[in-house]
């Protein structure tokens, strides 16, 4: 496995980390399509038997059934310490008023319900989920500058919103001294590149580790193109459906350019779109989920496939603007 500080930290993860969300309780939240906790922790010991560190997950994933999961599994099969747990506040938990959002209320709640969900005493990565455009941004900021402070998160990251609204919090971390930002979550694959024009610029600059999420696009880069959904989570994605159809003839392009360098390459094409956001810089570990044995073998082969200049040319070409999303 190779590894990477988390942009200016000197913190060390994988340089692919597991995403949690496939793992859980199908009977909880809305993703009927989740593993439950038998089948989804043969994934989690599979990665940290490969080396994988990072391991995100979130609360409103199964609603907390994933951290259970994550954290039990941690338990039996790793030393805490020798892992980097990632959660993400924000969605909310309950229909109580105060149960969403990024009020001092909301997160130190979220926080303690967190932590004992996962069976930890700590969070190494604590994560908004997404910007609160309802509390003000000094509240949040100081709200979590004093979770760091108790001990019980270690570093601070922060999800999907518009550049200028990240520079504002860094801005205001930085002026009042509080613990800032080390990391940005957030969407881009070779079918949404909106994050170049300024997030990842923006993150190079100012030293974020970047972690994207959905970096195969939710399996449309994995697969030849098709109008039928080839599997029960494609089937019932309405969210996948809304990024990318709006924009489906140039994204027939990019996958059938995956197809081709796969085939030239002989290797497969997740191994292919891993790849090409792996050289892309500024991009420090993507969050990759794993269902199948397939998932996690390509993942990691990934780490070892280089592509040429010309192929990385030609599979970005055909990309056209898309309309943003993923910050709601």
């Amino acid at each position: 496995m190779k590894y990477i500080n988390l942009g200016q930290t000197g913190l060390k993860v994988s340089r692919i980390g597991l995403g949690c969300m496939s793992y859980g309780d199908p009977n909880k939240g809305n993703h009927s399509w989740v593993l439950n906790e038998e089948e989804g922790r043969v994934y989690i010991r599979k990665a940290i038997e490969a080396g994988i560190n990072l391991f995100d997950t979130a609360n409103v994933y199964s609603d907390g059934a994933s951290e259970e999961v994550l954290g039990r599994a941690i338990r039996d099969f790793a030393s805490r310490d020798a892992v980097v747990l990632a959660t993400k506040i924000f969605y909310p938990m309950s229909s109580d008023v105060n149960a969403g959002g990024l009020s001092r209320k909301a997160i130190f709640t979220e926080v303690e319900n967190s932590l004992k969900r996962l069976n930890s005493d700590y969070i190494d990565l604590l994560q908004i989920h997404r910007w609160d455009d309802f509390t003000p941004i000094e509240e949040t900021l100081e709200a979590l500058n004093d979770v760091v402070k108790s001990g019980k998160a270690r570093y601070l990251g922060a999800s999907s919103m518009f550049a200028w609204q990240f520079m504002k919090a860094l801005g205001i971390q930085r002026e009042r001294g509080w613990a800032p930002f080390v990391s940005m979550q957030n969407h881009l694959n070779l079918l949404y590149r909106e994050e170049e024009r300024e997030m990842l610029p923006l993150c190079i600059s100012e030293g974020i580790g970047v972690i994207p999420w959905s970096p195969l696009a939710r399996g449309r880069l994995t697969r030849p193109w098709s109008d039928e959904p080839a599997t029960e989570r494609a089937a019932h994605d309405n969210v996948g459906a809304n990024y990318y159809s709006k924009a489906a003839d140039a994204d027939r392009i990019v996958v059938d350019r995956v197809g081709e360098i796969a085939e030239a390459l002989n290797q497969p094409r997740a191994q292919v779109a891993l790849a090409w956001l792996l050289h892309k810089q500024g991009v420090t570990a993507p969050i990759v989920g794993a269902t199948k044995p397939k998932h996690l073998e390509d993942a990691l082969g990934a780490l070892e496939l280089v592509l040429s200049p010309a192929q990385i040319e030609k599979l970005e070409e055909p990309y056209v603007p898309h309309h943003l999303s993923g910050h709601g």
